[in-house]
């Protein structure tokens, strides 16, 4: 990383500001009309007295005044509406602020994730980046509307609320001065237990989250190995802990609750006492007391709502930790500066190459070149680090040693949209989405014609089995292409990797679920029609490579052979075992 992990919490905190920035005005007028709201709220205990006092007992006249209780509740009712109004706006641009703030916090998580590594997706478990893009950025914005509109709100009954008690009496002010330090420490109190758990809780979720998506994601194979009552079990277990979280943080509240509720009603219950007192000497009126009792109510009740308000808010900062995690990650792999404009088209080189996902290197001195138009082999045994060479060509990941060229610069020089664009890649696992095949396979090249994506799927063996489908190229594949067969799916990703047309197409035992037959038609096809494209195809089966230029051999992450099918067969006695073994297995 280019800066401490100190500097980059702060400028996160710092960019978390500048989001809500944006959204100045909502965030101005929010506390501005809820100024309003509770205006209209504080007012309406000083008219009750007026028309206890004035109205109905006479104090001021001698006599009820049935004209006062008319004129001063019709103003009542003016006032309740203009609060009723303000507060209705408050909540309008209070939601505004607080949601679009939301909204381009989500899209820069979404976008960030877009940006990283392999390396740094696998670090992030998938139900945890699930967690912070969804939940976690909704107890934010609901941090931030608290804020702007509870706090707010609160804030100004209570001290609005103590200054109205001392000009109706000063006895009063003091009964709320003397009980309000006592509520203010309960809440303080149970806050700060609650608050370490509220990063549990959200760590809980994650847990959940991830049982969830994997066996969604791996529905079938939970099935054929009838783990239906394991897989119940792992997630019983994953959201009991989560409940077992919740629970204490609802516990801690639940005994604060009655302890809010004993001060609250002690506090009525001295006023009542202090006003019978000062009532009896005519220093007080029944309205003032009533007035006072009002008051005394909505301070200690918007203290108690301030303690709900410090839940969202911990919970929101939590979540907020946990974002600037995601966000100050910054993506491993920098663009380079070269945008891919060469002579060249499709030459690949290798140079004494190491690489690893661990300490431990996968590929070690790995050397070789593919020169434009050629077919490159490779084959190895499972775990021999094929995938792993190959995914440093698009750079998905970066090498430890060495060097990786496509046109003679290295890939680290390109910037990495040149340089991807300049290579298809069909991997063995086929990654479809939930649109039509069509769709689908444009996914290669979003500007190409019918026509180009019928004659990429007929490469690709699909288009017989495509045109059998109740609407041909504009039926629907379902989530992960869970429709569809094992071949079926590999071949709408090998035809949009043919519509890509890139300069080098790469395929990663894509043809595994592929029968030899229609193996065959396809590197046919894809020889006859595309002559000058540079082909690495990784495969387990030599049948599948028998026909390529050059093969290499992979054995414990090195070269252990390298030439064409006849030169090995006669230098090779790794690749001769393979031969011989796939030979009898097929015999």
């Amino acid at each position: 990383m280019p800066f401490s992990d100190t500097e980059a919490a702060a400028k996160e905190t710092k960019r978390m500001f500048k989001y809500l920035k944006k959204y100045w005005l909502f965030a101005l007028l929010t506390p501005l009309f809820m100024l309003g709201e509770v205006a209209a709220d504080l007012v309406q205990p000083k008219l009750m007295r007026v028309i206890v006092d004035d109205g109905v007992l006479g104090l001021s006249n001698g006599s009820s005044d049935f004209g006062i209780i008319i004129k001063t509740g019709l103003l009542m009712i003016v006032i309740v509406a203009l609060g009723g109004f303000a507060g209705v706006m408050s909540g309008v641009f209070g939601n505004l602020c607080s949601q679009n703030f939301g909204n381009d916090i989500r899209k820069d998580c979404f976008k960030r994730t877009m940006e990283f590594s392999f390396a740094q997706t696998d670090r992030f478990s998938t139900g945890s980046v699930v967690t912070r893009i969804t939940n976690d950025i909704t107890q934010l914005q609901n941090m931030v509307l608290q804020s702007l509109r509870g706090f707010v709100r609160t804030g100004l009954l209570i001290i609005g609320g103590i200054i109205c008690l001392l000009t109706l009496d000063l006895s009063f002010g003091a009964v709320a001065l003397c009980a309000l330090p006592f509520v203010l420490g309960l809440v303080i109190y149970f806050i700060s237990k609650a608050n370490p758990i509220f990063e549990v809780l959200q760590s809980k979720l994650d847990r959940l989250n991830c049982v969830v998506q994997e066996n969604v994601a791996g529905a079938r194979v939970v099935k054929a190995y009838v783990k239906e009552d394991y897989e119940n079990e792992r997630f019983k277990k994953a959201n009991n802990e989560l409940v077992g979280t919740q629970l204490r943080v609802l516990e801690l509240f639940s005994y604060m609750t009655p302890l809010m509720n004993i001060f609250l009603n002690g506090a009525i219950v001295a006023i009542i006492w202090v006003g019978g007192i000062r009532t009896q000497s005519g220093s007080a009126t029944p309205g003032a007391v009533m007035a006072a009792l009002t008051y005394i109510t909505q301070i200690l009740n918007a203290v108690m709502r301030t303690s709900m308000i410090f839940q969202t808010v911990s919970r929101g900062v939590a979540s907020a930790n946990r974002l600037k995690e995601l966000l100050v990650c910054e993506p491993e792999l920098k663009d380079g500066s070269f945008n891919g404009d060469t002579d060249l088209k499709g030459t690949v080189e290798f140079k004494n190459v190491s690489f690893g996902y661990g300490e431990k290197n996968i590929l070690t001195d790995i050397s070789f070149k593919v020169e434009k138009g050629e077919t490159l082999g490779i084959l190895g045994e499972t775990g021999c680090g094929k995938t792993a060479l190959i995914s440093l060509i698009p750079r998905f990941y970066d090498v430890r040693k060495g060097s990786v060229s496509i046109d003679g610069v290295d890939v680290r020089d390109y910037k990495l949209k040149d340089l991807r664009d300049k290579v298809s890649v069909s991997l063995q696992k086929s990654e479809l989405f939930n649109q039509t095949i069509k769709e689908n396979i444009m996914w290669g090249n979003v500007n190409a014609s019918d026509a180009e994506v019928e004659k990429a799927s007929e490469i690709a063996q699909a288009k017989e089995f495509i045109d059998r489908q109740p609407n041909t190229f504009d039926n629907m594949v379902s989530e992960k292409g869970a429709s569809l067969s094992g071949g079926q799916k590999q071949r709408i990703a090998i035809s949009r990797s043919i519509l890509k047309k890139g300069e080098i197409l790469i395929f990663d035992d894509c043809t595994s679920a592929l029968d030899l037959k229609t193996e065959a038609a396809l590197f046919e096809g894809l020889n006859r029609e595309y002559k000058d494209l540079t082909k690495i195809i990784v495969a387990q089966r030599i049948a599948s490579v028998k026909g390529a230029d050059k093969l290499i051999v992979i054995d414990k992450g090195r070269i252990a052979a390298e030439g064409s099918h006849s030169e090995l067969m006669k230098t090779s006695e790794i690749y001769r075992d393979i031969y011989y073994s796939q030979m009898k297995e097929e015999g």
